[in-house]
């Protein structure tokens, strides 16, 4: 797929379709709409036959219109214009690009992107339509022996203002690309099934980021991380026949001196519970417990890709949790890599096991930040549902970046607490503490867990066990929060418009 800028009258070139956004009982903004009056007499004329309402979603698609050169014109519903916000705007896009998708058009150019959202920038609106696009367009039919069709459009423009600078919107436009580019591979790791997608696999993935861009990576494995003594990860692996893997990446494109931000996924490629053994229905679904580690690599090749100012290290702990026969005990007890013991309660508490192992291995790049993705909790899935990643931190100016990150993506994050009150029921009659503090609050517990390993740094934790991927028809790995860590780097590195 090409995509590109337009940004001089694109309704008077020829194209194979252009898309027009439609509010509620509402001719569409001049703004957005700079056709012959012989085209718009005819327009009024089909808005007010009733077919295109201007319903948020709804699509409509004419062709031989007057005086127009371009051989079809798609309208999209917006909704009401006092509504057209963040949400609205992205639904409009990507119900265009859906209907493009289905259309006959090899080539397409959207107004939709001249809209004024309030309080977005043109650079905004172009760099969500371009993340947006990506993400509609995205297959995953590697496994299935008849693919999907290939489908004619191959080219995509963005109408932009004149108002608006070319480096800007080109600059708004290669970020879009970059971010949709990341969140793919993203949704393509974790949708991959657990038997492909082992923790060699991910490691190697991890690799194969480092090698296409000329980055310094690293493989630690099990007799590396043995003699440093991360026996809390180690101990999640006990079970399985897959080695455990912990793969560091590092990306130095800030100034030499510059401490780097750590971004540490979780990399579970395929959850059991271990002794502590999941229900057998929905387990198909633990493929997707290495959604942290896939993000936080997606999020490692959008910023190659936009080549940021910016020091990144990833570090991506992969590891299988199975039950077997060497498979840690309710009751067992590991010593970490911070030597603080562990008696582990319940087996299936086994991401915050890595993690914490990991996020003491941060340490010795002396961060700048550190901040762990993780499918940790399904208590965040009843706190906050589908919508909202759940957001922790020691910080709270790392804490306020976050959350606008997420806002700007449209990858939305909400903060939890962290109070001290909470670690009480992290106690252990026989430990340092217990992996687990029971039900109530239980994604709280599961951060102040993780709390005791990040006292030496500024540190976030991301739970996105209700956000990294969707059940149902629609199920697959959806690639958040790479979009809210990118805006995140993308704020850091001052390249935010």
């Amino acid at each position: 797929m090409e995509f590109s800028i337009k940004n001089r009258n694109p309704e008077q070139r020829r194209s194979g379709c252009l898309v027009l956004g439609v509010f509620e009982a509402r001719a569409p903004s001049p703004a957005a709409w700079q056709a012959a009056e012989e085209t718009r007499r005819f327009l009024a004329g089909v808005l007010a036959s009733g077919d295109m309402d201007g319903k948020a979603g709804s699509t409509l698609m004419l062709r031989g219109i007057p005086a127009l050169d371009s051989e079809r014109l798609l309208l999209v519903g917006l909704g009401k214009e006092k509504e057209f916000r963040d949400k609205a705007y992205c639904a409009a896009i990507r119900a265009a690009v859906k209907a493009l998708r289905d259309s006959g058009a090899t080539d397409a150019t959207l107004l939709l992107t001249r809209i004024p959202v309030k309080q977005r920038s043109a650079a905004w609106r172009i760099r969500q339509a371009a993340a947006v696009a990506c993400e509609t367009l995205y297959r995953f039919d590697r496994f299935k022996s008849k693919k999907d069709d290939e489908r004619p459009l191959a080219s995509l423009g963005f109408a932009v203002d004149d108002r608006t600078g070319e480096a800007a919107a080109a600059q708004a436009l290669a970020q879009g690309l970059a971010i949709g580019e990341g969140v793919a591979l993203a949704r393509t790791l974790g949708n991959l099934p657990g038997n492909v997608c082992t923790p060699a696999y991910l490691a190697e993935a991890a690799q194969q980021i480092a090698e296409e861009h000329e980055l310094d990576s690293q493989i630690l494995e099990q007799a590396d991380m043995e003699a440093l003594g991360m026996h809390s990860l180690l101990s999640v692996a006990k079970g399985s026949r897959q080695p455990p893997k912990l793969a560091v990446v590092h990306y130095r494109g800030g100034k030499a001196g510059d401490k780097p931000v750590v971004l540490v996924g979780k990399g579970i490629t395929f959850d059991t519970g271990g002794i502590s053994l999941k229900p057998g229905e929905g387990m198909d679904e633990m493929k997707f417990d290495m959604c942290g580690a896939a993000s936080v690599l997606g999020t490692l090749k959008a910023a190659a890709l936009m080549r940021l100012p910016v020091n990144l290290t990833v570090l991506a702990p992969c590891v299988e949790n199975m039950p077997g026969g060497a498979a840690s005990k309710p009751g067992d007890i590991v010593t970490s890599l911070s030597g603080q013991t562990v008696e582990i309660l319940n087996t299936d508490a086994e991401g915050r096991l890595i993690l914490c192992d990991a996020l003491t291995y941060a340490e010795r790049f002396s961060p700048a930040a550190v901040i762990d993705v993780a499918t940790l909790t399904g208590a965040c899935v009843i706190a906050l549902g589908h919508v909202a990643t759940g957001l922790f931190a020691n910080d709270d100016a790392l804490a306020e970046e976050l959350l606008a990150a997420g806002g700007a993506a449209f990858d939305r994050a909400w903060r939890m607490p962290l109070w001290d009150d909470y670690q009480e029921q992290l106690k252990s009659n026989f430990a340092d503490l217990a992996n687990i503090g029971g039900r109530p609050a239980g994604s709280v517990t599961a951060a102040c867990f993780l709390s005791r390993f990040a006292g030496k740094f500024a540190w976030a934790h991301l739970d996105i066990a209700g956000t990294a991927w969707k059940s149902g028809a629609d199920k697959g790995a959806t690639g958040r929060p790479v979009p809210l860590l990118t805006h995140f780097l993308l704020a850091r590195a001052g390249k935010l418009r």
